[in-house]
């Protein structure tokens, strides 16, 4: 019986992880969440599990609610801006929209508004297509009410994700036009790729040195990017997938430093997000396999 536990386990395990990362915004945490949801799923008679795949997700929801209310307390305390776990993913991720789209910085930022309830019902609905019954037993409320729930998370995130698709061509594109106008101090070039109310944020944790607060506007970004600090190591950044999209990397010494995303609308970026936190990079090494 065990094996049958832990077959059935493996077989879902890159959903459960998916689930878990949506919801926490944290790869090390929703690790944590699937070894604590694989010792319950364990002790489960599976003679008396009519679907095995929603009573997985059941638990892991569970654990992850758990686990985000815990987050939440230590969030309070984090030293400068907190930005989500960023995630080595295959280029082809992109080829579900609907998970690339959930997984970008941008979208898991806005995520970070909801309550944990408000956003474990969204991501179950919206991402995962699971149905009002199976997410009232996960999250413990009435379908009635979870679809009420559903309703209004849909609506704070839609006023707050990004409108508009952009390609990964073009999100490539301006990148490398990014780490080019940034390695020479173009100020010029780096205000043509901005948009207006640009905003630039750092995640360091206190670990190492980051913005000790996020910035904000063109001109102050384009500054701040154009920097000797930044200009010596921009020429540096390597293009790579991160959350199923173009990204960044640098490394020092063979050693990660640095994961650097972007949000582009209308062919500008409106949002910078660099994190250099060395507790945040530990799931870097190895592409993640997500699905739904």
């Amino acid at each position: 019986m065990a094996d049958q536990h832990t077959e059935t386990f493996v077989a879902h395990r890159n959903l459960l992880f998916t689930v878990a990362y949506e919801i926490l915004g944290s790869a090390s945490d929703a690790e944590d969440v699937l070894q604590e949801s694989w010792l319950r799923w364990a002790e489960v008679e599976l003679g008396a599990v009519l679907d095995q795949r929603a009573y997985l997700v059941r638990i892991v929801t569970r654990q992850a609610l758990n686990r985000l209310r815990t987050l939440g307390r230590r969030k309070e305390s984090y030293v400068g801006p907190w930005l989500p776990e960023p995630l080595l993913t295959a280029p082809d991720i992109a080829a579900d929209v609907e998970l690339a789209d959930s997984l970008s910085m941008a979208v898991l930022l806005v995520l970070e508004t909801l309550g944990p309830t408000e956003r474990a019902v969204f991501v179950l609905r919206e991402v995962f297509a699971f149905d009002y019954a199976e997410i009232a037993a996960a999250v413990g409320k009435t379908p009635a009410a979870v679809r009420q729930i559903a309703h209004r998370a849909r609506g704070h995130v839609t006023a707050r994700r990004p409108r508009g698709t952009v390609s990964a061509d073009e999100t490539r594109s301006v990148l490398d036009a990014l780490r080019r106008a940034a390695s020479t101090g173009d100020l010029r070039g780096l205000l043509d790729l901005l948009a207006p109310d640009v905003l630039l944020v750092g995640d360091g944790g206190g670990i190492v040195q980051a913005l000790p607060r996020p910035v904000r506007g063109a001109h102050r970004v384009a500054r701040v990017l154009a920097g000797e600090k930044v200009g010596a190591v921009a020429g540096l950044l390597e293009p790579t997938t991160v959350n199923g999209h173009p990204a960044l990397v640098l490394r020092t010494d063979g050693v990660l430093d640095t994961v650097l995303s972007i949000h582009l609308e209308a062919g500008r970026i409106i949002g910078i997000y660099a994190v250099r936190n060395p507790e945040k990079l530990a799931h870097m090494h190895r592409e993640n396999p997500l699905t739904t």
